[in-house]
């Protein structure tokens, strides 16, 4: 059977009802002809104004039509040869005019399929289908469809996934939802002004430009280092503002929904069982307010942050939604004293804790990070020991997660890292059979 992006042909035999895309979609392609002039004006800036010094106004009018007729037509070709259709156990995507290429989407593959509206597609009433594959980096997506239409499509993608039979997957519809909780946007504000990012890139933009100045009075060098950190600052707060408005998360039968945005509005789902990671982070200025923010790493999936800031109590009541039967450590145990003389000072930030269901570390001293990873989702376990760490009999237990990521126990006692070693391979292997299955709606 085919796979997730692999190319081929529509078996005759499976007689499908194939679908277009939203009318307003031949809009979204149709600056791509004007991107390649700009790209080429870009490229070379000097060619560039001496061909425009030697068009007339009628020539510069006539290439201005030619222009937008090109991409009005690249645009609805595109369009128009853009199918998708759902069989029993696939969605295919077929596109192309020259070269045809169809993405066969397996269903019970399926790790996420998010709903998202920039601000334009929200003003004209359409929404992009994103959707999450396993085994794969780049999300395939339907982009745009009727924003009623998207969330059916979701809905139906969903049940199939979950093993409804297709002559009932279109009357589940949407699973419902309760809400859990929902960020006000004072608290977000305030919890961006305390957070160290946004003063140490506002405090370089404001820095380090007058230093330029008196050591170079050049404007361009000044202008080319203070916009970057200028932007930068920005980033690190009117944009995660922007993105983390109104954030809500609530809990249905096919995972853990998180809407948010300002301007762009995104749906998304956390996918059940999927989750490998969870971190709880507390930067230094939250603390007297007992605030926290929890971030994920799910396998195949971009969505890394579930709650942006929320109290400590509220957070860890998320964290047992997402991670059914776990409870947060409350005491963990710090390295043996000697591990100072390996990291002075910062080796009092480090920690371990392991339950009966979690493998938890935690670093940092400014800014706190506790990470979670549940037995069945360790893929393997390592040690390591340098020679600083041999001299004081020191070494690090690192566990790996199905997200390609690393969570490490770091200046543990070098007998107390190999028993942990052995025991956690023995957890995992009792965590991964005794684990529920990830399924939708499961």
């Amino acid at each position: 059977m085919s796979t997730p992006g692999a190319e081929g042909a529509i078996r005759p035999e499976e007689a499908v009802t194939e679908r277009r895309l939203h009318p307003v979609t031949p809009f979204r392609r149709a600056w791509a002809p004007v991107a390649v002039i700009a790209g080429w004006a870009v490229h070379d800036p000097n060619q560039a104004q001496v061909q425009l010094t030697k068009l007339t106004t009628t020539m510069l009018l006539g290439g201005l039509a030619v222009l937008v007729a090109a991409g009005a037509l690249y645009g609805f070709l595109t369009w128009w040869f853009t199918y998708f259709s759902v069989t029993e156990s696939e969605l295919r995507i077929r596109t192309g005019l020259l070269f045809r290429r169809t993405a066969h989407i397996r269903l019970e593959r399926i790790q996420a399929v998010d709903v998202s509206q920039p601000l334009l597609a929200r003003v004209a009433g359409v929404a992009k289908l994103r959707i999450d594959v396993v085994g794969t980096d780049k999300k395939d997506e339907l982009a745009f469809l009727g924003q009623g239409e998207a969330r059916t499509l979701r809905a139906e993608l969903l049940a199939r996934a979950a093993g409804f039979a297709p002559e009932t997957a279109h009357e589940v519809g949407e699973a419902p939802a309760q809400e859990l909780m929902r960020v006000p946007p004072n608290k977000l504000a305030l919890s961006l002004v305390l957070t160290g990012a946004t003063w140490g890139s506002l405090a370089a933009a404001l820095v380090v430009p007058p230093f330029l100045w008196i050591g170079t009075h050049s404007v361009w060098t000044v202008l080319a280092t203070a916009l970057p950190l200028l932007g930068a600052a920005a980033t690190a707060s009117v944009g995660r503002f922007v993105s983390e408005y109104d954030w809500t998360l609530a809990e249905s039968p096919d995972g853990l929904r998180i809407d948010h945005g300002l301007l762009d509005r995104t749906h998304e789902t956390v996918p059940p069982g999927r989750v490998q990671t969870v971190r709880i982070v507390e930067p230094l200025l939250w603390r007297p307010l007992r605030w926290v923010r929890v971030e994920l790493d799910v396998a195949g999936s971009e969505n890394s942050v579930l709650v942006p800031v929320a109290p400590r109590a509220v957070a860890e009541s998320v964290v047992a939604r997402v991670l059914p039967g776990v409870t947060v450590p409350g005491e963990l145990l710090r390295p043996p004293g000697r591990a100072r003389w390996c990291v002075p000072l910062w080796w009092r930030g480090h920690g371990l804790a392991v339950t009966d269901a979690v493998f938890a570390t935690r670093h940092g001293l400014l800014r706190r990070k506790l990470s979670l990873v549940p037995h069945a989702k360790v893929q393997s376990v390592r040690l390591t020991q340098g020679p600083w760490g041999r001299l004081w009999r020191l070494a690090d237990v690192h566990v790996d997660t199905g997200a390609n990521k690393s969570v490490t126990a770091r200046l543990r006692d070098a007998e107390e890292a190999g028993a942990l070693l052995r025991e956690q391979a023995e957890r995992s292997r009792t965590g991964r059979r005794t684990a529920r299955p990830d399924r939708w709606m499961a």
